[in-house]
């Protein structure tokens, strides 16, 4: 007889996010290798009690009970820039008991809730918030078909990494090795090895969209894109939120901060990123590009403002 696996609670909260990016319950079942009914049950635990975590089994008593772990939840929700220390001090004008940070930290990490930065918006002057807007305008028509052109890219990431996303695809990951990108390395390591073929693949109607870095509108880099016929799409400055690559960044930091073993070294981690940008579910990117309607619907609802994306 068989042994019944048990999932982690790292593979647990994957599987809940997969699904909130858009892959079905079939889809998650296949990459965890587990049975459809097991994403179900994880599904409408997650739905009831907003967490995923395996049930307690008897041992040491637990610090908080369940009404206090909800409390411990809530208050995390409610106010998203409060920190560990304040739910402790919290807690204890809730209850009268002390408890530990760490045991803080369990109970949000159980709840699904993990420290990230603070959002910051970078300020946009009346003629930024013009261009977002006329641009917005001219592209809320546009078809799945002339979405589906379109190579949306970007660079991110603590290690600079570099990568693109269309409608059923995506390029591989680049790693740039030490340096500042300039627009000739841009050119070799970018345009020459990924672009250009990812290009001819598409067709005749793509479109390369990227932002405007100084080495993406370097002269050199202009007249490569000429030469090669490669059509580039006006990007607004300062809208990072319109570009539906940027939340890859977060997942890719997600699943390489739950790889089992984590990555111990600098070598070990650009593997792990290769490693988990290489399995990405298409319709996790797909589900990104088909919200660009929305973005640009919203984007004209606040006359060119910055949207919640």
């Amino acid at each position: 007889m068989s042994q019944r696996r048990r999932l982690p609670n790292s593979l647990r909260w994957r599987a809940v996010g997969w699904m909130e990016m858009g892959l079905s319950q079939a889809d998650v079942a296949r990459r965890l290798n587990v049975s459809r009914s097991v994403v179900q049950r994880l599904w409408d635990q997650y739905q009831s009690e907003d967490s995923v975590s395996r049930r307690p089994v008897p041992g040491r008593p637990r610090a908080t009970t369940p009404a206090e772990d909800r409390f411990l939840a809530l208050s995390a929700r409610r106010r998203r820039t409060t920190t560990v220390p304040q739910l402790v001090a919290d807690h204890f004008q809730a209850s009268g008991r002390r408890i530990s940070a760490t045991t803080v930290q369990n109970r949000l990490h159980n709840a699904g809730l993990y420290a990230r930065r603070p959002v910051v918006c970078v300020p946009l002057n009346g003629r930024q918030r013009r261009n977002r807007l006329c641009w917005a305008r001219e592209h809320v028509s546009w078809t799945q078909q002339q979405w589906a052109s379109v190579l949306f890219t970007d660079e991110g990431g603590g290690i600079l990494v570099w990568a693109g996303i269309s409608l059923g695809g995506h390029t591989d990951l680049h790693v740039f090795h030490g340096g500042t990108v300039t627009g000739l390395r841009y050119r070799d390591e970018i345009l020459d090895p990924y672009v250009r073929p990812y290009a001819a693949a598409i067709g005749n109607d793509f479109i390369l969209m990227d932002d405007n870095a100084r080495p993406h509108r370097a002269g050199i880099v202009e007249e490569y894109l000429e030469d090669h016929g490669l059509e580039r799409m006006e990007w607004p400055a300062r809208s990072p939120d319109l570009n539906p690559i940027e939340h890859l960044w977060d997942y890719l930091g997600r699943e390489v901060a739950a790889l089992n073993p984590p990555p111990r070294s600098l070598h070990e981690l650009k593997q792990g990123l290769l490693c988990v940008w290489s399995s990405l579910p298409i319709p996790v990117s797909d589900n990104l590009i088909n919200s660009m309607g929305n973005r640009c619907r919203q984007c004209i609802q606040v006359r060119g403002g910055h949207i919640p994306y």
